[in-house]
């Protein structure tokens, strides 16, 4: 009855986290570039009350034993990164890219960082900055004199200044690709920083190298699915249920055993 007892209670944290994690999803679903995360479990080590492949007394060799396993625990929380759906901004800095591919930023203390929400901004300087302020890299400068920007689908930045006719190149957005994105640690903020999990960002041009393009006056949402998420909610909820009412009946059954005479 105690294994029993350990066993449902690991359930109960598992699905503890896991309920945990479908929070934090639902809380980011109107999130730009916020990407779904999904949790892993493993069953733990088992005890081998008889092995498989004993040979009996008879010289028979068994072909099935007797495990009793320890329950459940969490092993990883995979951060899925499919594209989210586009909304339309208009405004000039937004950019979203369809694809692969991340937006680089410069962080205060110098590291590089990298994003999926690409709701940029002009600090006081014209400088391109993300909502905090941290500025884009490659760093971007707008004169102030701008009347109008474009962003191109491979990443070519163009203004038009006043009195003028023509565009003018002032930069390009680059792209840092990663052979394991889902090894990235989140940091907050639409932020990931790499790790020796996901590997050396690729720098590549938007529409390269398996990177994704750029589209203008858009921005990426949220990749979450309410009704799949609510859907995992009730399971969750009945998982965690059914492994309360397994300690209640082991309980039950302990009670019986301390009863008897």
């Amino acid at each position: 009855m105690l294994r029993a007892m350990d066993a449902a209670a690991s359930g109960m944290q598992a699905q503890e986290l896991r309920t945990e994690v479908i929070a934090h999803n639902l809380a980011n679903v109107s999130t730009s570039g916020f990407k779904r995360e999904r949790a892993e479990f493993q069953d733990l080590l088992y005890e081998n009350l008889k092995t498989p492949g004993t040979v009996g007394a008879q010289g028979n060799q068994q072909p099935v034993g007797i495990q009793v396993g320890q329950g459940v625990r969490t092993v990883a929380t995979l951060r899925e990164f499919s594209d989210g759906p586009l909304q339309r901004t208009d405004n000039s800095l937004d950019m979203a890219v369809e694809g692969q591919g991340f937006f680089q930023i410069r962080l205060p203390s110098g590291e590089l960082a990298y994003t999926r929400d690409g709701s940029f901004k002009l600090d006081s300087q014209g400088r391109v900055v993300n909502s905090d302020g941290y500025l884009m890299e490659p760093p971007l400068s707008v004169p102030q004199n701008t009347t109008s920007i474009t962003v191109s689908n491979d990443g070519n930045v163009s203004v038009i200044t006043a009195g003028q006719q023509q565009p003018t190149e002032i930069g390009r957005v680059t792209l840092a690709n990663f052979i394991n994105p889902a090894g990235l640690n989140a940091i907050g903020r639409n932020l990931f920083t790499q790790t020796a999990a996901s590997g050396d960002p690729l720098i590549v041009t938007p529409g390269t190298e398996a990177a994704g393009t750029l589209t203008q006056g858009m921005l990426e949402m949220s990749n979450v699915e309410v009704v799949d998420e609510m859907v995992n909610l009730i399971a969750t909820q009945r998982a965690y249920e059914t492994n309360s009412k397994v300690i209640q009946a082991a309980d039950e059954m302990l009670q019986v055993t301390a009863n008897l005479r």
